[in-house]
């Protein structure tokens, strides 16, 4: 089976309507077509071909866009690229990857200067070849990949097929339903699939996408009151911060705007309960990156009684719990449905991602009788910290690497700002200055997920087989 290209699709069913807004700039489906062909012409003149696998490094702006759109007519894969990470991280991804060309927003080139990469000021001077874009996508082609972190440290590169995006586009419609003048303010990164999914729906819905380069309360909370826009995706740390920028300001929000999404884990009940009192409607969510975005939806009118759950699973889908039927009864996540990876590249190529048609997450959770779906722990140790999924074995891996440090244990502490931040236990061999240490994380991880405090112990919780217990770590705090 195969789709017929998604931007040529849209552009031919409706080219005239809003497609992408950026501060004051505006493009129309038409419009952002011709750029997206013109910017094709250039990559196929600087070698890019059908299949090439191209990392993609950049900030969230219009630009990012018209590559992406254009690496889409191609048909070839994009490997996004998070440009908070570290330059050794960036570098362990494109590796992996074994990515055919990294592509490189300007202000980012010193994060992989030893990476021969073409910079988009550089793609703009290409003169164009002639171009024709693909007329039809399989629905196996594969066109995003991102990095997920692993409980072993390091980063799985997830596969995301032309059928993964579309299910999961076709299956927000059928939960939330859509219309023709929806605008969907992105304010989460493009690199993330929060973002690149709402990029997903606007094509199959012929939806506008408001983008913001990052993230802004302030700025945020006047959009959802200005009339522009009618959904907008976040996690909770993101919301009560629009919340209280719409609270102390007195501003109302408009009756156009119908929803967020809410991911990232679960949404306490007092912001669902101030988000009501403003005119928002919350919908909290559960998927992963494996899932190209949600896989369960939490309607707002369930919110208050059903307290904690991530909700029912959409249409397509289908959730269940690992050995057992019983309502209540905890165990292992398990998701079926067209929205699931086909499978990882790189270092876990050969990592089966399904058994039996179902994939396990290594999320525990529990459903009840209802069939509203509760997720206990997030892969066990996972910090979620400002919507960013941190593994502390991530951390852990860095500080044992340097020679003062015998043993580290890394787990989420309760923030007040970020809702976990990760905090690391030691065991040194020899003296060490705390701030010596963080110099030498910072070199290697991304600035989220540095620990923010980082403390001597004589030893860490272990059980018989000598395995770390990170959930004891946390009553250390």
């Amino acid at each position: 089976m195969s789709y017929p290209n998604w931007l040529s699709q849209r552009t031919h069913l409706s080219g005239n309507r809003m497609a992408l807004s950026f501060n004051e700039q505006e493009w129309t489906f038409s419009e952002i077509n011709h750029i997206a062909e013109g910017y094709a012409g250039k990559l196929t003149a600087l070698g890019i071909q059908p299949n090439s696998r191209v990392a993609i490094l950049s900030k969230s702006h219009p630009e990012f866009v018209f590559v992406m759109y254009a690496c889409l007519h191609i048909g070839c894969e994009m490997v996004m690229l998070n440009e908070r990470l570290a330059n050794a991280e960036l570098a362990y991804q494109i590796d992996d990857s074994a990515a055919d060309f990294v592509l490189v927003d300007d202000v980012l080139k010193e994060k992989v200067e030893n990476r021969d990469p073409l910079l988009f000021s550089k793609i703009k001077e290409v003169a164009p070849l002639e171009f024709a874009p693909q007329t039809q996508w399989e629905q196996d082609r594969t066109i995003s990949i991102m990095y997920t972190s692993g409980t072993t440290g390091n980063p799985k590169g997830v596969r995301q097929t032309a059928e993964n995006h579309f299910s999961s586009a076709v299956s927000s419609a059928l939960n939330i339903g859509f219309a023709p003048d929806d605008v969907w303010l992105c304010s989460v990164p493009l690199f993330h699939i929060s973002g690149f999914s709402i990029l997903m729906r606007s094509l199959v819905y012929g939806m506008g996408v408001r983008l913001h380069e990052k993230f802004d309360a302030k700025h945020s909370a006047e959009e959802l009151c200005s009339g522009k826009v009618t959904h907008m995706s976040m996690v909770g740390v993101m919301l009560e911060r629009v919340l209280r920028n719409i609270e102390e300001s007195e501003m109302t929000v408009s009756p156009r705007f119908k929803a967020i999404l809410a991911g990232g884990g679960p949404i306490p009940v007092a912001y669902i309960k101030r988000a009501d009192e403003c005119g928002i409607s919350v919908l909290q969510t559960y998927g992963m990156t494996e899932t190209s975005s949600q896989t369960t939806t939490l309607q707002s009118a369930d919110a208050e009684k059903k307290i904690g759950s991530s909700g029912k699973p959409l249409f397509l889908y289908q959730v269940k719990i690992d050995g057992t039927d019983t309502p209540g009864e905890k165990g292992e996540i398990l998701i079926h449905g067209p929205q699931v990876t086909p499978g990882y590249i790189g270092k876990f190529a050969d990592r089966k991602v399904q058994k039996g048609g179902w994939f396990h997450t290594g999320d525990v959770g529990y459903m009840d009788e209802e069939g509203f779906l509760f997720v206990v722990d997030r892969r066990s140790d996972l910090i979620v910290s400002g919507g960013e999924n941190i593994y502390p074995a991530e951390i852990e891996k860095v500080l044992l690497a340097h020679p003062a440090v015998r043993e580290a244990g890394v787990c989420g502490v309760p923030n007040d700002e970020w809702g976990e931040v990760p905090a690391a236990y030691v065991v040194l061999n020899k003296e060490i200055d705390r701030e010596e240490l963080l110099d030498f994380c910072r070199g290697q991880l991304a600035s989220y997920k540095l620990p923010k405090s980082i403390k001597e112990v004589e030893s860490l919780p272990r059980n018989a087989s000598n395995k770390l217990l990170r959930r004891e770590l946390k009553a250390w705090n």
